[in-house]
């Protein structure tokens, strides 16, 4: 492996990509300090993470506000009287004067809004996961590359701006462990079970349940779906689990540092099939062919309490809730959020040279400050929907393994597992009368 060239290749597309052709918004005059020269942002779900996403991009042009919950609705509309607000954001999306969009909706509508917001050309900024089937990733990674140059987006992976990614991604890429070999991760939050939830009567006022459902199969009202992520995420028809959740942060350090895209297998296992909700506990593994800088590699996820073997002798970190472990021929590098421990087992590490102040990632402006640099400028995001997309629908795959019970064989061009019809149902949803995907 030539890894110094890699490296400062690495570092130059992180830093430097994206310079070419890129249409501002109408509002917006480069380069010039004055009223004009800020976004006119729409905010679709503007409470739970939509109020720390709002709270973000309030400095600029609030113009547009949407949530199915009046009292959200009315509660974000007192900080900014002067834009428009809807219950339906397919309402939304069709004012004209909007230059980007910030959905922090239930799951379920996520690749919704996002396919809708690039279709009528909008920067989008969606919380994680991008979509809630391998479909509908797909979806939205093809919607973004047809609008390639001239939107910026980013998923709300936050923890990617973080100097710690940046670090472990440096020292993977720099060969501090030697050639990469496999990588395991985990998270060792349990969802619940169970089955959808009764009826309960009356629907609130403020609430409109119908738009709510949106796309999904139709469920009676229960207060017990809302409340967050972890009400809803759980059932099939609103969320994908904790791969889904927690997945798309501590899978995002491993695909990042393996520069990782499409895998050629997937298989996976967990707690018996419940038509209505997600195992408690998954382990997955996916094999990805080499680049052309390391060789092919394994992933392997593990939640709900699995998680992968620690010997003490290398690492004592054994009671770690949450992590990332990778191996490579010379050594170990253990990994979470804001913690990196590297172990060579080569007995020295002469073949890693640390890399000089010119070749580190440049530290991030913030996680939603790089995605309205990037609507202004043109400037690249590190979790665009090429990459995100793409790293969604690696992660969904698992889901689909695990209910079609085989190791699928995955055609990534094809998005099809070429040894099992059965994963078909489970790759692409049905959705109710009236909601179309690519609208």
């Amino acid at each position: 492996m030539n890894r110094r060239l890699n490296r400062r290749r690495f570092v130059k597309n992180a830093s430097l990509a994206g310079a070419g052709f890129f249409i501002l918004p109408s509002t917006l005059v480069r380069g010039a300090d004055v009223p004009s020269n800020k976004l006119n942002v729409a905010v679709v779900g503007v409470a739970g993470r939509g109020g720390a996403n709002f709270g973000a991009v309030k400095k600029e042009n609030i113009v547009a506000l949407c949530d199915v919950n009046a009292k959200n609705l009315a509660n974000a509309a007192k900080a900014f009287p002067n834009a428009k607000t809807y219950s339906d954001w397919r309402k939304c999306l069709d004012q004209k004067d909007i230059d980007a969009v910030v959905c922090s909706t239930t799951d379920h509508t996520h690749a919704f809004v996002n396919v809708w917001a690039l279709n009528r050309g909008k920067h989008v900024y969606c919380e994680k996961p991008l979509a809630n089937s391998v479909h509908e990733a797909r979806a939205v990674r093809e919607a973004y590359l047809k609008n390639n140059g001239k939107v910026a987006t980013q998923m709300g992976t936050q923890i990617h701006a973080t100097d710690n990614y940046r670090r472990v991604v440096e020292l993977i890429r720099g060969g501090a462990i030697g050639k990469p070999q496999e990588v395991r991760v985990w998270c060792s939050r349990t969802p619940a079970g169970g089955d959808y939830l009764p009826e309960v009567k009356p629907v609130p006022e403020h609430l409109d349940w119908d738009l709510w459902i949106g796309p999904s199969s139709m469920h009676p009202y229960n207060p017990g779906y809302l409340g967050g992520c972890l009400a809803w995420n759980r059932f099939w028809d609103f969320g994908s689990g904790q791969i889904g959740d927690m997945g798309s942060h501590l899978i995002d350090i491993a695909y990042w540092a393996y520069d990782l895209r499409f895998p050629t297998t997937c298989k996976a296992e967990g707690t018996p099939i419940n038509k209505a909700t997600c195992p408690q506990w998954l382990t997955a593994e996916w094999d990805h062919p080499a680049n052309d800088w390391r060789p092919a590699v394994k992933m392997y996820w593990y939640d709900g309490g699995k998680k992968p073997g620690v010997p003490s002798e290398i690492f004592n970190r054994d009671k770690m809730f949450k992590g990332a472990i990778f191996k490579g021929d010379k050594g170990f590098l253990l990994a979470d959020y804001n913690y990196r421990v590297l172990m060579p087992t080569a007995g020295d590490m002469t073949q890693y040279a640390s890399p000089k102040e010119e070749q580190l990632i440049p530290r991030s402006p913030g996680h939603h400050e790089e995605w309205l640099i990037a609507c202004k400028t043109g400037k690249p995001t590190l979790c665009n929907f090429d990459y995100s997309g793409a790293m969604i629908e690696h992660n969904l795959l698992a889901l689909v393994a695990y209910r079609a019970g085989k190791k699928l064989d995955w055609d990534a061009k094809a998005l099809k597992a070429t040894n099992c019809g059965e994963a078909d149902p489970f790759i692409q949803k049905k959705y109710r009368d009236g909601w179309t995907l690519n609208g």
